[in-house]
């Protein structure tokens, strides 16, 4: 029986009170959705400081953004979107249209068709996230969407250089200095200025998250997402700094992160909580992570391997790292993460910014039913029928007149009648099933 050596607050959950939260963002929707630009623009200068007449950037205003990057920093960023582009592109691979004839002369098959209108939150809040616009923008340009939009807060009262860069590269249709459920609302609903969106991805804060919550059914959404989770399953092959370090980097995120330790080594725990005391006071951004680390980390001590699996699949966080003698059995045995990272030359951060996959994942246990954000994201799997000869038609109406008679779906058997009639010869009166005949 794991037992826990640090235990979260219990609490403390959850962080913010959601029925002020549902009640907040419903009324920010409504007034976007009843006085459109004008709205938008108070809200962005009630909340962000941020008050201009349009919020979409100019060619001139993105070269200006860009110019205030160094040819490195451009470089960097450059490289972080080629590893994200070419990993969507393999999985774009994967996902084939489909033709097969399934009867003769019956051919059944799927096309996967891209979204045609996606707009991309890129949150800046506390931090300006550029790597979301990688995740964001990139994946649905290699899926194939034709117009994608993004949006981002102000930095400092002014669009931050770096995410609008990185908008710009990864190849936005058109880039707005925007943020909050103004411009999540703005995007879904449409404005004089802004044209609304077929689905919009992209993390956030609570706000930003509970806007596409209540938004979802009017525009599709990627997922409902939480707070950052971090989870480490390690044991006395790695040491307690790499651990810590591993932990209060996820942690930094915001005060409300879960951070996780799941080991079989008494040792490794208590030389890693040793750690974070210790980085906590060296560490630029511990005010953030010491209180996420206080109030929701957790060390539990487990038996065995199989014990650690058990944990970390009733746990599903975001982000799972393995550090363990055989890594290999967590990776093959485990089945709910959002991402996995395996052994301790990889880590979350890599995931977060630069290695390619993607760092929009599933939180708050969503984990068992549903990965992150990927190319398929951005299609539609649709299907598509066609019957080329009559003796098909026929074949195939005379089961489906009988089903439908068996439902008491008289007009929906007409539908087959009226074709067995054309390309069958039968003489069905209206109204009746075709017979069976042994």
């Amino acid at each position: 029986m794991a037992r826990h050596l640090k235990r979260a607050d219990e609490n403390l959950r959850p962080a913010v009170f959601e029925s002020e939260l549902r009640a907040t963002v419903e009324a920010i929707i409504t007034d976007v959705a009843e006085h459109g630009d004008a709205a938008v623009r108070a809200l962005s200068a009630k909340f962000d400081g941020w008050d201009r007449e349009h919020f979409r950037l100019s060619e001139q205003e993105i070269e200006d953004c860009l110019s205030q990057l160094s040819m490195g920093e451009l470089s960097d960023i450059r490289f972080a979107q080629a590893q994200v582009r070419n990993f969507a592109q393999k999985q774009r691979t994967c996902l084939l249209d489909l033709e097969v004839e399934t009867l003769p002369g019956v051919f059944l098959g799927h096309k996967n068709i891209p979204i045609e209108n996606v707009g991309c939150y890129v949150p800046g809040g506390r931090y300006p996230l550029l790597a979301s616009a990688h995740m964001s923008i990139i994946t649905a340009k290699v899926a194939g969407c034709p117009r994608v939009i993004s949006c981002a807060p102000p930095f400092r009262g002014k669009p931050a250089p770096a995410i609008v860069a990185a908008q710009h590269l990864a190849g936005a249709d058109v880039i707005y200095c925007l943020g909050g459920v103004q411009a999540v609302a703005a995007m879904a609903l449409g404005t004089e200025s802004i044209a609304s969106v077929d689905m919009i991805v992209g993390p956030g804060n609570a706000f930003v998250a509970e806007a596409k919550r209540q938004l979802f059914g009017r525009v599709g959404i990627d997922l409902f997402a939480g707070p950052t989770e971090t989870l480490l399953i390690a044991d006395e092959t790695v040491d307690g700094e790499l651990c810590a370090t591993d932990l209060l980097g996820q942690a930094e995120h915001g005060v409300d992160t879960p951070a996780i330790l799941i080991t079989d080594s008494e040792k490794l725990a208590r030389d890693t909580l040793n750690e974070i005391d210790r980085l906590l006071t060296i560490l630029p951004t511990a005010a953030v992570a010491a209180k996420a680390w206080a109030n929701h980390g957790e060390i539990l001590l487990c038996e065995d391997a199989l014990e650690m699996l058990q944990v970390a699949d009733r746990i599903a966080s975001e982000h799972v790292q393995v550090m363990t003698r055989d890594d290999r059995y967590f990776q093959e045995n485990l089945t709910n993460y959002g991402a996995l990272f395996v052994g301790p030359r990889t880590t979350v951060a890599y995931g977060d910014k630069v290695i390619g996959t993607n760092h929009t994942l599933p939180t708050k246990l969503a984990a068992r039913y549903t990965g992150g954000l990927w190319v398929g994201k951005f299609l539609k799997t649709c299907t598509f029928q066609r019957i080329d000869t009559d003796a098909a038609s026929a074949e195939v109406g005379a089961y489906c007149s009988r089903l439908c008679m068996l439902e008491g779906f008289v007009g929906h058997a007409e539908q087959a009648n009226i074709r067995l009639r054309r390309y069958g010869g039968l003489n069905l009166p209206y109204g009746t099933g075709a017979r069976r005949y042994a």
